[in-house]
Formats: C-alpha cells, structure tokens, sequence
C-alpha cells in the first residue's frame, strides 16, 4: 500500500467518528462508538507501528529526532515519520472533539455552538478547542476549570 494511500484511509477512518459527534451527539451508537477508546487504541497501534518502522526498521531519516528543530524537520521529511506525526494529530483532534462533544452536553451548550468548534477542533485542533473554552465561558454556562464535575 502506498503512503498516500495510508494516509487517505487514515483520513477516512476518523470521518464517521466526527460525523456523529457533529451529527447525532446525543444517539446511543456515538456514545459507543466515539466515547470509547476504541479508535484512539486502534490509531495508538497504527501511531506505534509507524514509530516502530521509523525508528527500529530504519525507515527515517538518519538525522531524524526531536532534540533540535532540525531534528524534528528531518523527522517529518521521511513519509513514515509524516505518517506518524499525522496520526498523532488524528488520535488527539478527536480525543479533544469528544471531550468538546461531552462537555458541552454536560453543561447544557447549544448545538449551533459546539458545531463550529468541532469542526475547527478537526481541522484545526487547538483552534476548534479555544473556540470551545471560550464559548462554555462567555455563555456562563461554564468557567475556566476543566474538571468534569466542576461547573
């Protein structure tokens, strides 16, 4: 399989996720499907096979690493370590997004405004994420702490 094609079915494994957070929050099979670790442990494997590859198969740059922006720079120049920094990306977005997703439920935010956040939350990760800290706080609805019982 090509690296592009791994990245596409990367992609497309976590769009149905998002579409029920965004869609049909409240409905059972979100509640299964998304707000389990499943897909997060699924894409953990992918992340730590793709580590595996790049850093005890070699399929890295030899000067890849994260001691330096060089370092870091060669990392992502290999398809393996770019793979691995995307789902990276993937396995947090949308860890972020059912939280987003929970919270707002949890204290009572409207649809029309969690909407947004979570779509910037998938496109643009700590972007949807403020989006979110600052909607449940303007809205009174919640303040800046983060606990789940706390309001």
């Amino acid at each position: 399989m090509s690296y592009d094609t791994l990245y596409t079915v990367l992609n497309l494994s976590v769009v149905p996720a998002w579409a029920l957070l965004i869609l049909a929050p409240g409905w059972s099979w979100t509640q299964r499907l998304v707000h389990c670790a499943l897909i997060p442990l699924v894409l953990a494997a992918v992340y730590l096979s793709f580590l595996t590859l790049g850093i005890g198969f070699g399929q890295s740059d030899p000067e890849a690493g994260m001691s330096s922006l060089a370092a870091v720079q060669a990392l992502f120049s290999h398809p393996v370590g770019l793979l691995t920094g995307w789902v990276h990306f993937l396995v947090f977005d949308l860890f972020v997004g059912a939280w987003i997703s929970r919270d707002a439920r949890r204290i009572g935010l409207g649809r029309w405004i969690v909407t947004p956040a979570l779509i910037l939350t998938f496109l643009f990760g700590p972007v949807g994420l403020l989006i979110h800290l600052l909607a449940r706080k303007c809205s009174g609805k919640a303040g800046w702490s983060l606990d789940e019982v706390a309001g």
